[in-house]
Parts: structure tokens; C-alpha cells; sequence
């Protein structure tokens, strides 16, 4: 991977997850930049899973299941937590964006996000861990924009559990909710173990497994 690929990645994603600024993008991408939701709505479907049904017309999004970091009257955007890429160096991440690598160890995975912009990166990772920027999803769920969150994991003072993806998956308003209200997708409530932990290629039919109500 080159160098500027992963610099323009942690930019973008800087500009995206600032406080001052939010993202909400439709399949095919919008132009548009609405501002941040500080008060989701009490319906909002943020931190929640979202799986597709097995039956979903769009070839690109059989068997994923999406991490949803937004959702409300602006739209709704998610990560696809279940399409590995393959193992990076974090040194390798790190001193491609320009970061200081001394002293970093290990890998991590990396994951396809989504099919909307893959050249932004996203570090989804457990809440306990924050630094100037970090959005909380949930109580257990957290994202950081800034890429030193590599470094800290490769010094052994990172989040518990990460995920680090490129691209995201993101619809317009009402957008979803039509899929939805057609059977493309359910929702079951996010669990971390499923997020970090599943073997990925279970993590679909577990997923699916824990659909009990209908839509």
C-alpha cells in the first residue's frame, strides 16, 4: 500500500469525525456534508448491527454485517465489520502517515469498511480507550480519527479490542429504512465480542442467529 494512499486515509477520516463536522453519504455517494448529531433521536439505530438478509439484491453487501456509527434524520452511515483484507504491520501503517514507528510491534487486520470512499480509514475500537476527537457509538464502542492510535497499540498502550477499516457503507435520508421495511436488512443489538472477537467468517450466521422479532 503507498504511502499517500494511508495519509489521505487518516486526513479524511480527521475531517469526517471532527466535533465541528459530521458525515452521511447515500450508495451512490452525496456530496453533501450535514453537521454533527450530537442527540441522536430515540429511535436512532446508532450502535446497533446491522445484517443483511439473506436474500439482499446487492451483491455487495451479502452476508455483511455493518457496525452502524450514525443514524438519523440526516442518514445513516456504517462499517461492514466482517470483510478482512489481511494482516499490516502496524510500523508499516504508521510510517506510511507519517508517524513516528520507533518502538511499535505487530499487526493488525484490516478490513473493508465499504464500498463508499475506501481510501478513508476508520479505528473502531473499545471505549475505554480516548483521545482528543474520539466519538463515542455507545457505552462500549468507540471511534478515534487519529492514526497515533496504531502507535499506542503497537506500544502495548492501545484499546483492548480494535478494528481498523477502509471505506464505509452509508445511505441516504430514509434510504435504509426502505431497504429495511423491504426485508434487505434487520438490526440486532452490537455486541463487542461479535465486533472484535467472532471468527469473521461466523460472525453473519451468528449474527442472523440472534434475529427474534420481525421487522
Amino acid at each position: 500500500m503507498r504511502p499517500l494512499w494511508f495519509r489521505r486515509a487518516f486526513l479524511l477520516l480527521g475531517m469526517l469525525l471532527a466535533p465541528a463536522t459530521f458525515v452521511s453519504a447515500a450508495l451512490p455517494p452525496s456530496d453533501a456534508t450535514p453537521p454533527p448529531e450530537t442527540n441522536p433521536p430515540a429511535d436512532s439505530l446508532t450502535g446497533q448491527l446491522l445484517v443483511a438478509s439473506p436474500h439482499i439484491p446487492d451483491p455487495r453487501f451479502q452476508h455483511t454485517v455493518i457496525l452502524l456509527i450514525a443514524h438519523g434524520r440526516e442518514g445513516t452511515v456504517g462499517i461492514i465489520i466482517n470483510r478482512p483484507l489481511g494482516e499490516q504491520k502496524l510500523a508499516r501503517l504508521l510510517a506510511a502517515t507519517g508517524e513516528d514507528a520507533a518502538g511499535v510491534t505487530g499487526s493488525v487486520r484490516v478490513f473493508a469498511g465499504g464500498p463508499v470512499q475506501p481510501e478513508i480509514g476508520f479505528i473502531v475500537h473499545s471505549s475505554e480507550y480516548r483521545r482528543p476527537g474520539t466519538i463515542a457509538i455507545d457505552g462500549q464502542i468507540a471511534v478515534t480519527a487519529d492514526p497515533t492510535v496504531l502507535r499506542d497499540l503497537g506500544r502495548g498502550r492501545g484499546p483492548r479490542k480494535s478494528l481498523v477499516a477502509f471505506g464505509y457503507a452509508g445511505w441516504a435520508p430514509g434510504q435504509l429504512e426502505a431497504e429495511m421495511a423491504r426485508d434487505d436488512w434487520f438490526t440486532v443489538k452490537e455486541d463487542p465480542a461479535l465486533v472484535f472477537d467472532a471468527d469473521r467468517a461466523k460472525v453473519w450466521d451468528l449474527a442472523t442467529a440472534r434475529r427474534t422479532l420481525p421487522l
